[in-house]
């Protein structure tokens, strides 16, 4: 679980950070829940789950599965 692990970090440094989650779940077979304001970052995984006032708004994949 991360709370925006990238949200101080440059382009370059955040893309390095979402490469080790990526390679960490992949290898582990295990899933990351992060949090994050950065649409880029969010657009690169296999879930978003959006949140607004404390309660689950949408929840889209990439397979157009809903939650």
């Amino acid at each position: 679980m991360g709370d925006e692990p990238t949200g101080n970090l440059d382009k370059k440094n955040s893309e390095i950070v979402f490469a080790i989650f990526k390679e960490l779940a992949e290898t582990y077979h295990q899933a990351l829940l992060i949090v994050t304001h950065d649409q880029e970052f969010a657009a690169q995984t296999h879930r978003i789950i959006e949140m607004e006032d404390g309660r689950i708004s949408n929840g889209a994949t990439a397979a157009g599965i809903t939650a």
